[in-house]
């Protein structure tokens, strides 16, 4: 515990010396940040993809600086410090974690997160879904107030229920893709639907939609890359036919 400590002071130090004598640093605010963030974010999650331990640690490392950053402001505006921040946070883990911190007793990991969304409501929030961020990416976004409103026990009762709902979804999507008098509204919100049920069938068998996705989407980069470092010609003169041959070689090299 004492070096992780010294660890943590050592980077205060330096974001305090950094913002008295860096120019750059000096005149970051809350709202330059926070693009930086939303990409140090998405570096953290390329490397937890790609089991990557090393990038982690760096990622975990530079999104840290990033909390410690915006908590520094906040001080300069006598709002608040990283104290401040770390004690709130700790309270709320507290309050949330009864059967740690409490009498409660629960039985299991749904049990846990049902008590998690029912504090939350104690709290002042209006709202299960309250919580999800606006700005959320929307596969996971889909994901998590699926995940939210299970809790509460708005959730089809077995996996046939909800395959029959995507079953449903694909055939109203078809009909709106192949309807010439369908509106471009009306074909994306039919879409759309599909892609929820499709995201809540996952999600039932323990699998996040966003992951998945970012799992092809990294395979079928390394396969296309292939056919473009193994084509005798320019794609564009290429036959899909050929183009395929070289995608199947793809497949037995990765």
């Amino acid at each position: 515990m004492k070096r992780k400590m010294e660890a943590f002071g050592r980077l205060l130090q330096i974001m305090d010396d950094l913002r008295a004598q860096c120019p750059w640093d000096r005149k970051q605010t809350m709202e330059t940040l926070r693009n930086l963030t939303i990409e140090e974010t998405y570096e953290l999650a390329d490397a937890i993809l790609e089991s990557d331990l090393e990038g982690v640690k760096e990622e975990i490392g530079d999104l840290m600086l990033h909390m410690i950053f915006y908590a520094k402001i906040a001080e300069e505006k006598g709002a608040f410090d990283i104290a401040d921040a770390l004690n709130m946070e700790s309270e709320k883990l507290i309050k949330r974690h009864p059967h740690i911190y409490g009498d409660l007793k629960v039985d299991g990991e749904e049990e846990v997160k049902r008590n998690w969304e029912q504090i939350k409501l104690t709290e002042g929030k209006k709202s299960v879904l309250a919580g999800v961020p606006e700005s959320l990416p929307s596969l996971v976004k889909a994901y998590r107030m699926q995940e939210k409103t299970k809790q509460v026990g708005f959730e089809w009762r077995t996996s046939g229920e909800v395959w029959d709902k995507v079953v449903e979804e694909l055939e109203e999507c078809r009909l709106a893709l192949i309807d010439k008098h369908s509106s471009q509204e009306e074909r994306e919100l039919e879409f759309g639907d599909l892609l929820f049920s499709l995201i809540n069938f996952a999600r039932y068998h323990g699998i996040e939609a966003e992951s998945a996705l970012a799992r092809v989407n990294s395979k079928f980069k390394k396969r296309f890359e292939y056919i473009e470092s193994k084509a005798p010609k320019a794609l564009d003169a290429m036959t899909l036919e050929e183009m395929d041959l070289l995608w199947e070689e793809s497949k037995s090299k990765s």
